[in-house]
């Protein structure tokens, strides 16, 4: 290698340690995540979106890094846990990030020319008649109607335009005798139509009548009709319609129907599969729209955090039954209420019999079986024969249960037809017997003490390092 070749070498490498310092300089590391580098840019994003002026719970930045960082934690264990590779992760991720991209595969010009191609076609589809804006009175005649109910039906086709000859309003008449109820309600307008739109004999009459101009009667194959034509048009030029034809791509889906199209046909042409195509797409557009790229970052790692935090925290805590009734147990004094409630069931029956055949049911059986007990043994066929509310009332939540369990002598009783025999059946309680009296509140603390315990495990198996100095510099985005 020449002292020339070797001078060159040596400038393009100095280029690229510039580009990198000037590229490190604009965007920071602002923390490692177990030993991975976070750009401040990424960090701005996150706190900017959950942080915007429709939050209530708003965060200072450094009250947001531990909430990041956690978060980012969280996406670690799932990495490691291999969360990203299962197939139902992989295909809802892509179908969240291709709602992104796929709209990116055409710009404003391929839309343009799909507007123009559109008005092209529609002006081709109307020809040289034009446009027409017809009125009509119809009579209506059903195809296997006989001979004489045809005639009657004709016979009031022909008074009525008599009538609008001798100078009756023709708009009166459309909205009193027309057996069209849409027209009808508008003096008999149908509106703008080209050929091809209504009744071939209707369209013949129609078009060859002029403005103003009334018809005889003309039967077609739902009646007959009266016709008048209150104008005519051309056309209108492509920029008058322009707004409307864009509108009307947006409403009709047809900007998804072309980037799909373009998908197939880039898959086509460069003999890939449409996944492998929306990947590069995906790449190329991150590399030099950073809001995108996090975008796309978020959906991959929100959908991660969901699947991780299920299973390690929420399912895992609902399901864990023993887990609960022992913190239930441990924390009883928790879940103490500033009044009794009334746990059991308020019922309505058809016949008298049920109303005490439906307390020996359930007698003596555990609580949480009551209702599967009360629809097997008397709802199980198709006729109903109790209609019945379960669980654990306070005063007020139930007419019913206030005026037998509570004493409320003016409570007001919901009747329900067809079932006018009422009653109660269970007991006060002063504080929750078990952890299913409270158990949504006892599963959301169970949960979040498990959320808690997590965190100190993900902490000590991935370390964290905060720039301070980047951090100071992290722009708020301003409301």
């Amino acid at each position: 290698m020449n002292k020339k070749t070797l001078l060159a070498s040596a400038m393009v490498m100095l280029c690229a340690a510039v580009s990198a310092i000037q590229a490190a300089d604009e965007d920071p590391v602002i923390m490692t995540i177990n030993g991975k580098p976070i750009l401040r840019s990424e960090f701005e994003y996150s706190y900017n979106k959950n942080n915007g002026a429709d939050v209530i719970d708003h965060k200072t930045v450094e009250e947001y890094v531990e909430l990041f960082i956690n978060y980012k934690r969280k996406v670690e264990a799932a990495l490691d846990a291999k969360y990203d590779t299962l197939t139902s992760y992989r295909k809802e991720f892509r179908q969240y990030r291709d709602q992104q991209v796929t709209p990116t595969l055409i710009n404003a010009a391929d839309v343009e020319r799909e507007a123009q191609k559109i008005y092209r076609d529609t002006k081709d589809r109307i020809g040289p008649n034009g446009l027409i804006n017809p009125q009509h009175i119809l009579i209506r005649v059903g195809q296997n109607d006989d001979e004489a109910v045809k005639q009657k039906a004709g016979q009031r086709a022909d008074s009525i335009y008599n009538a609008i000859v001798n100078g009756a309003d023709f708009n009166i008449l459309a909205a009193t005798h027309s057996q069209d109820p849409g027209s009808a309600r508008r003096g008999g307008e149908i509106g703008w139509i080209q050929h091809g739109q209504t009744l071939p004999k209707f369209e013949e009459t129609a078009f060859a009548l002029k403005d103003g101009e009334v018809s005889k009667p003309v039967l077609s194959e739902v009646g007959y009709h009266i016709i008048k034509i209150k104008g005519r048009k051309q056309l209108e030029p492509y920029d008058s319609l322009r707004t409307d034809i864009h509108n009307f791509i947006e409403k009709r889906g047809i900007r998804e129907a072309m980037a799909k199209n373009r998908l197939k046909s880039i898959a086509e042409t460069k003999g890939m599969t449409e996944e492998q195509v929306m990947d590069n797409r995906a790449d190329s557009i991150s590399a030099i729209d950073s809001d995108m790229k996090y975008l796309i970052q978020e959906y991959h790692d929100g959908l991660l955090l969901f699947e991780i935090s299920n299973r390690e925290v929420w399912e895992k805590a609902a399901k864990d039954e023993a887990g609960l009734a022992k913190f239930f147990k441990k924390n009883r004094k928790k879940y103490t209420w500033d009044e009794p409630r009334f746990k059991g069931i308020s019922y309505h029956t058809r016949e008298v019999a049920d109303v005490e055949a439906v307390k020996k049911s359930v007698k003596g059986k555990d609580f949480d079986d009551w209702a599967q007990i009360l629809r097997t043994t008397f709802n199980n066929d198709s006729v109903l024969r109790i209609r019945v509310e379960k669980g654990i009332f306070k005063k007020g939540d139930n007419g019913l249960v206030d005026r037998n369990e509570f004493g409320v002598a003016d409570a007001k009783v919901k009747e329900v037809k067809d079932f006018p025999n009422v009653a109660t059946f269970g007991k006060i309680i002063k504080t929750p017997e078990e952890f299913s009296d409270v158990k949504a509140l006892v599963v959301a603390d169970y949960q979040e003490m498990m959320e808690k315990e997590w965190l100190k495990t993900l902490a000590a198996k991935y370390p964290a390092e905060v720039n301070q100095e980047v951090l100071k510099t992290v722009k708020p985005k301003e409301k």
